[in-house]
C-alpha cells in the first residue's frame, strides 16, 4: 500500500488539494471561494424556483448548474495570473473546464435521481446536498485536470497520472451512482429470471451470471442494484489482475494506463455495469491470462493452480474462453521454454481441476439431451444467415474498442511494443500475439461464412490492452503512427466519458426538449409494466379470471415483464406458445393446454401480435381474438416509447 501510494505521488496531490495558492495566489483563493458560495445560492434558488414552476427535474438541475457554472468560470478566467497566456493557455483551460463542467452536470444528475427516487430524500434536502457534492466534484476536477495546467510539474508524466486517476475514479462512480437507476435491459432481466429458476446450467449460457444474480439479489433485493452489483465486482476482479499483469509485462506506470484503458473503452465499461454472461467471462479471462502469464513466461509452477481455477469459473461463465485455451496449447507449442511444461503433470492438473469446475454444465447437458452444446454449436456458426461478414466484423471491433484503440491494438500487434532483441521481450510479443490473434482467429474464419455477434470479440482484446498502454507512455524514438496514436488518446477519453455519461443521464432523467428515438422500444419497461398490469386488472375484473400474458418475442418481453412485476403476480409466457423457440421458456413452460382463460398477447411490433418469426398466421390458435391495440408509455408527460398488445378470450393450443 505504501509502494502504492509513492507511485501514485499521493504526497503531490495531497499538497495540491490542500494548498491550491501554490498554483493560484491566496487572495484569488478566497475570492474564489465567496464567488463559489454565490453561485450555490444561484444554483440552489434556481433549482426550486424552476421545480415550482413544474420545468421538470432534468430542466431544473441541468439550468441551474449551468448558471452556477458560468458565473463561477466568469470570475475565474479573471483570476489568472498575469503569466498565463491568453492566447493560448486560457483556451485550454476553458476546454477543459468546460469537461469538467460537462461531466460533473452528468454525474450530478444521476445523484440527484439517486437521492430523490431511491432514497427517497426530501427535495430541498436534496438539493443541497448535492450542491455540496458537486462543490467538491468540481474542485477534484480542478485539481485534477486544470490546476496541473497552471503547475510547472516536475515531469509531464505526473500530470498524466494526475489526471489518469481522476478519470478511472469517475469512471467508476459514474458505473456505481447509474447501475442502481438505469432500468435493467432485456437481456439482464432474463438473466434474472434464471436466477428464479436455479440450475445447474441453462440452455443458452452456463449458470455464473445466474447464480451471481441470485447472490445479488439476496442481498439487495429484486431491483437493479441486486442485479447488477455483481457485473461491478467483476470489473473491479478485471482491473486488479489486468493491473498484475501489467505490472509483470512492463512496468507501474503502464499498470495504470491499463486501468485507464479499461474505464474508457466501450466494451470493458458496458460489461463493468451491465450484468450479463459478459460480465464474469472479463474477470476470467483477465485471471486466467494473469495465471497463465505466471507459468508461462515466468515459470511459475503454483500459477497453475490459479489458472485452473479461472478457466474452470471462465467455463461456468461463458464456452467462449475455451478459445484461450487453443491459444495456450499454441503458445506451448510455439514457445522452446514453455514446452517443458507438456513433459509436466502441473498443465494436466489444471485442465482436470478446470473440467471439474465445469461438471454442474456437463451434468445438465447429459440431463437434457445435450441440448446447450448442441444450440452454441449451431452458434458457433454465426447468427444463421449465411452472411459474409468481416466487413462488419471490423465495424463491431471498432464500436467495442474506438477508433482509437482499434488503430492501436493492430499497432501493438504488428509491432509486439517494446523492441528489445532480448528473449524475454520475444517470448512477451509472442505472448500478446498469440493470445489475441487465436481467438482473433477463430472469429475472422467464422466471420467469412455467416454474421458475428457485435460483443463476441471483447475478451479477446484484454491480452493487448498492456501492450496498448505501454504504447500510450512512450516519449522517445517515436515514429509517425505511434505519435499520431498518442495524440488520438485525449480527445477519445474525453469522448468516451462525456458519451457514457450523456448515455446514463439520458436514458435515466432525459434531457429537455430531446424525444428518445424509435430504437428505445426495447426499453422502459418498467413503465410499459404498470400500464399492462392495468390491462391485467381490467381484464380480471371484468372476467373474474386471471389472464395469461404472452410476451411475443424469444424472451425480452416476458423476462422485462416477470422483473418489473410490483403489484399482484402477473401469469407471464413467451411466444414458445405458438410453436417459436422461447429459448429457457421452452424448459420451464414446455406446453400449454387449450384453456378458455383470457390471452394477452404484448408484444413490441403490431405484427408480432398477428403472425410469427416466419410470418405464420397465430390467429387460429387464439379464440375470439380482438383488435390489436397500442398503449404510449409516458413518464413525467414525456413520452417514451408505444407497447401494442391483444385480448382474446382462450387459447385453442398449438
Amino acid at each position: 500500500m505504501v509502494s502504492l501510494a509513492k507511485f501514485l505521488r499521493w504526497p503531490y496531490l495531497q499538497h495540491l488539494i490542500m494548498h491550491p495558492n501554490n498554483v493560484l495566489p491566496g487572495n484569488i483563493i478566497w475570492r474564489l471561494c465567496f464567488i463559489g458560495l454565490l453561485a450555490a445560492a444561484v444554483d440552489a434558488g434556481s433549482f426550486l424556483l424552476l421545480m415550482h414552476s413544474e420545468a421538470g427535474l432534468s430542466l431544473a438541475h441541468i439550468t441551474s448548474f449551468l448558471i452556477a457554472a458560468s458565473i463561477n468560470y466568469s470570475f475565474f478566467s479573471k483570476c489568472l495570473p498575469q503569466s498565463i497566456d491568453p492566447n493560448s493557455l486560457r483556451w485550454q483551460l476553458f476546454s477543459r473546464y468546460s469537461i469538467v463542467s460537462i461531466l460533473v452536470l452528468l454525474m450530478r444528475g444521476g445523484l440527484l435521481t439517486l437521492l430523490l427516487n431511491v432514497w427517497h430524500i426530501p427535495l430541498t434536502l436534496a438539493i443541497f446536498l448535492i450542491i455540496v457534492i458537486t462543490a467538491a466534484m468540481s474542485y477534484m476536477g480542478l485539481v485534477f485536470y486544470i490546476f496541473p495546467l497552471l503547475q510547472q510539474l516536475p515531469s509531464p508524466a505526473i500530470g498524466w497520472r494526475e489526471a489518469t486517476i481522476g478519470i478511472i475514479v469517475f469512471a467508476i462512480l459514474l458505473r456505481l451512482i447509474y447501475l442502481v437507476q438505469a432500468q435493467l435491459i432485456p437481456d439482464e432481466a432474463y438473466y434474472w429470471v434464471y436466477a428464479q429458476h436455479m440450475d445447474l446450467s441453462f440452455f443458452d449460457h452456463p449458470p455464473m451470471v445466474a447464480w451471481l444474480i441470485w447472490l445479488g439479489t439476496s442481498i439487495f433485493g429484486d431491483n437493479e442494484l441486486g442485479v447488477r452489483i455483481s457485473a461491478f465486482i467483476c470489473s473491479l476482479i478485471t482491473m486488479g489482475y489486468l493491473y498484475a499483469l501489467a505490472c509483470n509485462l512492463y512496468d507501474k506506470q503502464t499498470g495504470l494506463r491499463t486501468l485507464l484503458l479499461l474505464a474508457i473503452l466501450p466494451f470493458s465499461f458496458a460489461t463493468g455495469m451491465l450484468m450479463t454472461a459478459d460480465a464474469p467471462l472479463i474477470a476470467a479471462w483477465a485471471a486466467t491470462l494473469y495465471y497463465m502469464e505466471r507459468a508461462l513466461i515466468a515459470g511459475r509452477s503454483s500459477a497453475w493452480l490459479g489458472m485452473g481455477i479461472t478457466f474452470g469459473l471462465g467455463l461456468l461463465s461463458k464456452y467462449t474462453i475455451g478459445l484461450l485455451g487453443m491459444a495456450a496449447l499454441l503458445f506451448v507449442i510455439l514457445d522452446p521454454i514453455a514446452r517443458r511444461w507438456m513433459r509436466r503433470a502441473h498443465p494436466y492438473l489444471a485442465a482436470l481441476l478446470a473440467l471439474l469446475l465445469f461438471t454442474p454444465v456437463l451434468i445438465w447437458n447429459a440431463e437434457h439431451n445435450w441440448a446447450s452444446f448442441l444450440f452454441q454449436g449451431r452458434r458457433l456458426e454465426g447468427a444463421g444467415d449465411d452472411q459474409f461478414s468481416v466487413h462488419l466484423l471490423f465495424l463491431n471491433i471498432l464500436v467495442l474498442l474506438t477508433p482509437a484503440g482499434f488503430l492501436a491494438a493492430v499497432w501493438a500487434l504488428i509491432t509486439g511494443g517494446n523492441q528489445d532483441s532480448d528473449q524475454s521481450a520475444q517470448r512477451r510479443r509472442l505472448f500478446l500475439r498469440v493470445f489475441t490473434g487465436t481467438p482473433f482467429a477463430v472469429f475472422f474464419v467464422l466471420s467469412m461464412f455467416d454474421s458475428m455477434r457485435f460483443h463476441w470479440t471483447a475478451p479477446l482484446w484484454l491480452a493487448v490492452l498492456p501492450t496498448i498502454a505501454w504504447m500510450m507512455g512512450q516519449t522517445h524514438h517515436l515514429g509517425n503512427i505511434a505519435s499520431r496514436l498518442q495524440a488520438a488518446w485525449n480527445p477519445t477519453i474525453a469522448i468516451s466519458m462525456i458519451a457514457y455519461a450523456l448515455i446514463l443521464h439520458y436514458v435515466v432523467l432525459g434531457f429537455p426538449g430531446i424525444p428518445y428515438p424509435e430504437f428505445m422500444k426495447r426499453y422502459f419497461w418498467r413503465e410499459t409494466t404498470i400500464e399492462v398490469e392495468k390491462v391485467v386488472q381490467n381484464i380480471q375484473q371484468q372476467t373474474g379470471q386471471k389472464p395469461l400474458v404472452v410476451g411475443m418475442s424469444k424472451w425480452p418481453i416476458a423476462s422485462s415483464l416477470s422483473f418489473y412485476n410490483r403489484k399482484e403476480p402477473m401469469d407471464i409466457r413467451s411466444r414458445n406458445m405458438f410453436g417459436d423457440s422461447g429459448a429457457m421458456y421452452q424448459f420451464w413452460y414446455p406446453s400449454e393446454p387449450p384453456t378458455m382463460r383470457p390471452i394477452i398477447l404484448v408484444g413490441i411490433e403490431k405484427n408480432h401480435l398477428e403472425q410469427g418469426r416466419w410470418g405464420n398466421d397465430i390467429t387460429y390458435m387464439l379464440d375470439q381474438p380482438g383488435p390489436i391495440q397500442s398503449q404510449l408509455i409516458m413518464r413525467e408527460n414525456k413520452p417514451l416509447r408505444w407497447v401494442y398488445y391483444r385480448i382474446a378470450r382462450g387459447y385453442r393450443g398449438n
